[in-house]
């Protein structure tokens, strides 16, 4: 059985106020983001509106249409400080996902690895090694991650896609260390901004308006967060 979700001992133990944050979208959107602290992102398949950035920060995937060779290929050229591995949807692929990762690791600081195999809960922070960041899909009408939360432990999580009140949501429940969304941008297309608790009409409107304010409410939804460092001892009760 998989056992009740753990405190942190976030007072007792050396802790990081930072959870990184990604967007994956135009570069418009990438440079007015970067002024809040958000770091670049691209799929693989579309690395255009990177070209030139210093460092990237997330490179995400084509998880509908997977090409590991070509998820490879732009991980070498471009270095990215994180990448996500494919999802690990049937745990018969568990170990060639692992292999996987294990090679993109070789050119990104950090790999994640989504587990959404229901069977896979019980063994989950042994099945997949501490060395890769847990991936936690955002529950959407799209669909997400059913394993329950419990399952993740104290692991570092990354919270993948989805709704910024649901992700800070999930996150008083899992150990956050980096997230990803672009959620904010496609309601700030028609005249909405996250407020801090849901999105709403702004009040004057107009869509670079609302990318300002809806990343000024996420970055303050975030700030008193704190997440237990992976290279730091944890406990549970």
């Amino acid at each position: 059985m998989v056992s009740e979700f753990p405190v942190f001992k976030s007072h007792e133990y050396p802790i990081s106020n930072t959870v990184k944050k990604y967007v994956c979208h135009s570069r418009k959107v990438l440079e007015l983001a970067a002024l809040y602290g958000w770091e670049p992102g691209a799929r693989y398949t579309n690395l255009r509106d990177v070209r030139g950035v210093s460092q990237l920060g997330f490179l995400d995937i084509n998880w509908k249409d997977y090409d590991f060779e070509r998820h490879l290929a732009a991980a070498k050229a471009y270095r990215p400080e994180v990448t996500v591995a494919q999802d690990v949807v049937d745990r018969a692929e568990l170990s060639k996902i692992l292999d996987q990762a294990e090679r993109l690791s070789e050119y990104a600081n950090t790999v994640i690895v989504v587990p959404k195999d229901l069977r896979l809960a019980e063994y989950l922070t042994s099945l997949i090694p501490s060395r890769y960041r847990l991936g936690y899909s955002v529950p959407t009408r799209y669909g997400g991650t059913e394993i329950p939360i419990s399952a993740f432990g104290q692991r570092e999580i990354h919270l993948l896609g989805g709704r910024p009140d649901v992700q800070r949501d999930l996150a008083n429940r899992l150990n956050v260390a980096s997230l990803d969304t672009n959620r904010f941008t496609l309601d700030a297309g028609f005249g909405d901004y996250f407020d801090g608790e849901k999105f709403r009409p702004h009040p004057t409107g107009g869509y670079e308006v609302c990318l300002k304010a809806s990343l000024e409410n996420m970055n303050a939804i975030w700030q008193n967060y704190r997440h237990v460092a992976a290279t730091m001892e944890k406990e549970s009760e």
